[in-house]
């Protein structure tokens, strides 16, 4: 066996050569093992006795993508292009052996292979749009040359992994194998070298691109079909001119220049920036720095959940997903059958989309069991209480829960905004108490607020955080504070969005700006979809008021469930139609206050809107609430639908320029007649004056 590079061995087995890449956790494409691969094969090429290569993967994983470590750095030689020109070049047959997950840059490798072979549970996709990029070695170019253009124009544009019978079937792998790897891939080579098959170079098949080329339509009905998803997005469009370059171009070579532009158009372009900031985030949301990664976790086998309600039934629904038993205690079985009902029909609507099959509905409704007697939470592992987000019933559910759970158990609140600390006060076990903030719907949203009380011990921290996970949640931590981290930014928003209606805009107008910047709905929209009635109960139970919300609720109107809320909703539509029976309210409370109302510009409500929340954030980190500014981020893109292509609220702050943000804001305050609510965090106020902000981006 020769070491080439410190990631890569050469070893022959008979006439093939054997190119093993070795490069933990997930054998990404640093330059070492790009200099692996080009010396391997010239050594392969150059070696009489070998006939055919194979280049396979130690570990978990093929290669799995380029090495993140390098974005952003000066790209050092070997560059890929040049190494995969090599292999696809090579007078002798190359095959790919693949297990695991051959994506991004990995699957332009096994691309300039002459074969493929893969395991059966291998997946194989091009998820860079996901970085906001597109393939840049060759991807876009080879791909609709092998499975066909509209399958290139989905696994390119949608960035979603294929399994390997889907890879088979579309001609992207030659063979499923099972066995050792580098065994079935030797046999496969030896296989080919019987055969005397010819060297299929990707780059000299034309059958596909020619069916394209006799029906360009393809491309126009492909745009009009993911227009609604890919909205704010560049690197979609991008990714379909380059496929269109695949089919449109004279040769081969003249494609992969024009995807070599499209691809550097994006690499500079703020919303790849945004998405490969995100990238980072998502994963340093994972990291405690008091709790380190080795601290022990309580084994989740088994989980129970308090309430059937909505955020209960959807809570349930993530540990059955998974496989985890979960058992859903309810006061009274009419609710129990009901909220079980519902979770029957949201898995029986997945199934019915063809995304989980019918016994997959059975399998998991036969994880969740449903009872009315709270003695069936004694052997729960964790117990998530899910019920009204009221004070004392929360205290009298853990009361009740530390009576009966077992002494190690986890007792986790689902509480959006009450004090963790005053819950776990009703327990003689707070160490054990933590808040664990589902999103709605919680069978759908990714996010997961963890919420550390005062005593919450590391275990029952790095439980919830490796339980989020697990659960295929993105768990970020937070401290105790009203609100927490989302809830408490969204209030300052949902403030100001009050005030811009009496002062002369509207709801249709306010929510308008909100979404051409990239939310999926507006701040009325979104209360009407919640429902107006339950900010009214807080409200009420905190002894606040809101005129123009308390008065649509006073006439029944709670939103989308009642037909009305700020909005119209014709029966079975959920399109909010704006209705001049609230314009009549807002008009008549503005009055009542004095208020003179006056037009507003888009830009002045997309400032008063967002830059209240990079206010509120700031003080957030001071407060030490949120561990880093990327984390309040990673909770606002995947909790509140702040468009990734923007980065979060702190990272697009930070675009902006704290010191506009900051002069903006004390504009506002001097507009106001000194209303304190404009003035700047002392985070905010040092930043902007030292020139830096908050992400280092």
């Amino acid at each position: 066996m020769a070491k080439l590079t410190q990631s890569v061995d050469l070893t022959n087995r008979g006439r093939v050569a054997v190119l093993t890449v070795d490069n933990p956790p997930v054998n990404a494409l640093s330059q070492h093992v790009r200099q692996g691969l080009r010396d391997g094969i010239t050594q392969a090429q150059a070696d009489a006795a070998v006939q055919a290569i194979v280049i396979v993967c130690a570990g978990r994983t093929f290669i799995a993508g380029a090495d993140i470590t390098e974005f952003g750095k000066t790209p050092q030689e070997p560059g890929l292009h040049a190494v995969l020109d090599m292999i696809e070049s090579s007078s002798k047959p190359v095959v790919a052996a693949i297990h695991g997950t051959a994506l991004g840059g990995g699957l332009e490798v096994t691309l300039a292979c002459h074969y493929r072979v893969g395991v059966k549970d291998a997946r194989f996709g091009l998820p860079e749009v996901k970085l906001g990029l597109l393939p840049g070695a060759g991807g876009t170019q080879r791909l609709p040359r092998v499975v066909g253009v509209q399958k290139a124009l989905s696994m390119i544009v949608g960035g979603d992994p294929i399994r390997a019978e889907e890879a088979l079937k579309a001609g992207l792998i030659d063979e499923i194998v099972d066995g050792d790897l580098t065994a079935a891939g030797v046999a496969f080579a030896e296989k080919v070298l019987n055969d005397k098959r010819p060297l299929k170079k990707i780059r000299d098949l034309n059958d596909k691109i020619a069916e394209a080329k006799a029906k360009p339509e393809i491309f126009a009905e492909f745009r009009k079909s993911v227009a609604r998803q890919t909205r704010g997005f560049r690197a979609p469009e991008n990714c379909i001119k380059a496929v269109e370059a695949a089919v449109n171009s004279a040769t081969f070579d003249e494609g992969i220049k024009r995807e070599r532009e499209l691809f550097q158009e994006l690499l500079t372009s703020p919303e790849s920036k945004a998405q490969r900031y995100f990238f980072f985030a998502e994963r340093e949301a994972a990291k405690i720095p008091d709790v380190p990664s080795n601290t022990p976790d309580k084994k989740v086998e088994k989980a129970a959940v308090i309430g059937a309600g909505t955020m209960g039934g959807g809570i349930a629904m993530n540990f059955a997903n998974v496989g985890i038993p979960v058992t859903v205690v309810e006061m009274t079985q009419e609710n129990l059958d009901r909220g079980l009902g519902i979770v029957r029909k949201n898995y029986e609507a997945t199934a019915s989309r063809g995304r989980i099959t019918a016994a997959d509905v059975e399998k998991r409704m036969g994880l969740i069991k449903g009872t009315t007697d709270w003695n069936a939470v004694k052997d729960a592992d964790i117990i998530i209480e899910a019920v009204f987000e009221e004070m004392p019933i929360k205290k009298e559910v853990f009361a009740k829960l530390d009576a009966l759970a077992k002494p190690d158990a986890i007792l986790a609140t689902n509480t959006s905004t009450l004090d963790v600390d005053e819950i776990a006060s009703a327990t003689k076990r707070p160490e054990s108490v933590i808040g664990t903030h589902f999103f709605s719907p919680a069978n759908v949203m990714r996010l997961l607020e963890n919420v550390r009380g005062k005593k919450s011990s590391p275990t029952a921290i790095a439980t919830v955080m490796n339980l989020g996970r697990r659960i295929q949640k993105v768990p970020v931590l937070v401290g105790v504070c009203y609100g927490f981290v989302g809830n408490r930014m969204l209030h300052q928003r949902g403030q100001q969005a009050e005030k811009l209606i009496l002062e002369g805009a509207l709801p249709h107008q306010v929510d308008k700006v909100l979404t051409d910047f990239g939310f999926p709905m507006g701040p009325f929209a979104m209360g009407d979809l919640a429902g107006l009635d339950v900010g009214w109960r807080i409200r009420k139970g905190l002894g606040r008021k809101s005129p123009v919300a308390d008065r649509i609720c006073e006439l029944g109107r709670f939103g989308q469930k009642t037909g009305a809320g700020y909005f119209k909703y014709e029966k079975g539509d959920r399109t909010p139609v704006p209705d001049p029976d609230v314009e009549k309210i807002i008009v008549e409370v503005a009055t009542e206050q004095g208020i003179t109302r006056r037009h507003i510009s888009d830009e002045e409500i997309l400032q008063r809107l967002l830059y209240p929340m990079v206010n509120e954030g700031a003080k957030i980190l001071d407060e030490k609430i949120a561990i880093r500014a990327s984390d309040i981020d990673v909770i606002w893109v995947y909790g509140y639908g702040w468009p990734v292509y923007r980065g979060g609220p702190m990272f697009w702050a930070d675009q902006i320029g704290l010191k506009k943000l900051r002069d903006t804001m004390l504009a506002f305050k001097k507009q106001s007649g000194g209303d304190e609510f404009w003035t700047p965090a002392p985070l905010l106020e040092r930043l902007a004056n030292e020139g830096k902000g908050f992400t280092g981006q």
